[in-house]
């Protein structure tokens, strides 16, 4: 099915289908030069699938992980374009999972100052969320995403089919993500969590998950307002994840913890439960000293306090402005 993310010049569609990985020839313009941007641990044959339909494609993988998230290797990329002969007319398509889509989109949107950008998301994560929404970054110098730009893709192509090859820990990963949706914007998704077996709704979720991301970057492209809501357990959680001797975290692992302390305590324990059903962790031991520095320097930090989302209701959400310190004060609830 096609779902429209409706941003007036900037519009675009998402195909949720399965099997249009094999037929994204007759989907996206793939009749020119196409930088198709990968990372070592998707299936190889994802991304010769694409490169398979297109007239002049080159494939470039890049190593797993967040490290390739950076300056260096974004700087590897456009060298490569360059030296291939990319022009303005030509386009990048990210298979992979959210650290590819943000590289590639931000490379995208800086060649030339900008040229296509075609999403095709392998995992849950970036199928329910980061693939939407037109964020592209990189980090610096420990910080997440600090250095990006707002750009829109021409499309996504998402395909239930390609996770079939994930993990289950890779599932649970990106549920967290659709989880957090779940709070802040459907009582209904969050009840099939709570009540159901995920694995046998997971395209119910997906499409429940991508139908909130559109509406709510429909009314906040740019995070004036509203879209901060999609920013919920993730100042915790990316304070976690910036903790170097963490790094066996994976994202959604990090915001599942984010979460617990933004919740009510009532909600907290049902949180609590559901985490459990998706083997994500509840609590953990980590250093919060060095968790708190890194929280002073996240992006959506203002002077000395921090703009939050709380949820004490599913499907409802109230935002608030904390300080540092008072924030500091909730490291506590998830530390084991």
């Amino acid at each position: 099915m096609d779902i429209r993310v409706n941003l007036g010049d900037h519009s675009y569609d998402i195909i949720f289908e399965h099997g249009s990985l094999n037929k994204c020839a007759s989907l996206i313009n793939l009749n020119r030069k196409v930088f198709i941007v990968t990372d070592s641990g998707v299936p190889e044959i994802y991304a010769k699938t694409v490169n398979a339909q297109c007239k002049n494609g080159y494939v470039y993988t890049v190593p797993q992980g967040e490290g390739s998230k950076s300056i260096e290797v974004f700087k590897e990329l456009l060298s490569k374009m360059l030296e291939l002969g990319f022009g303005r007319k030509d386009c990048v398509v990210a298979v992979g999972g959210g650290v590819v889509g943000d590289l590639a989109g931000f490379t995208a949107a800086s060649f030339m100052r900008g040229i296509d950008f075609y999403n095709i998301p392998t995992t849950v994560l970036s199928q329910v969320d980061s693939s939407i929404g037109g964020k592209t970054a990189v980090n610096l110098n420990g910080i997440k995403n600090i250095v990006g730009a707002f750009y829109q893709p021409k499309r996504v192509i998402i395909d239930p089919e390609v996770l079939n090859t994930l993990p289950e820990r890779q599932i649970s990963n990106g549920l967290a993500e659709a989880v957090k949706m779940s709070l802040t914007s459907d009582k209904e998704l969050f009840d099939i969590f709570e009540n159901e077996d995920h694995r046998e709704k997971l395209d119910e979720i997906i499409y429940k998950s991508i139908l909130i991301k559109k509406s709510v970057v429909e009314q906040d492209e740019k995070e004036k307002g509203l879209r901060r809501i999609l920013n919920f357990g993730h100042t915790i959680g990316h304070a976690i994840e910036s903790e170097e001797e963490l790094n066996g975290l994976y994202h959604g692992e990090c915001v599942a913890l984010g979460m617990l302390p933004m919740c009510g305590k009532e909600l907290r324990a049902r949180l609590v439960n559901v985490l459990n059903k998706l083997n994500l962790k509840s609590s953990l031991d980590f250093n919060e000293e060095s968790a708190f520095l890194a929280l002073t320097h996240d992006k959506k930090g203002e002077g000395s306090s921090v703009k939050v989302t709380k949820v004490l209701t599913p499907g409802e959400f109230i935002s608030e402005e904390m300080t540092f310190e008072e924030f500091r004060a909730l490291l506590k609830i998830i530390k084991r």
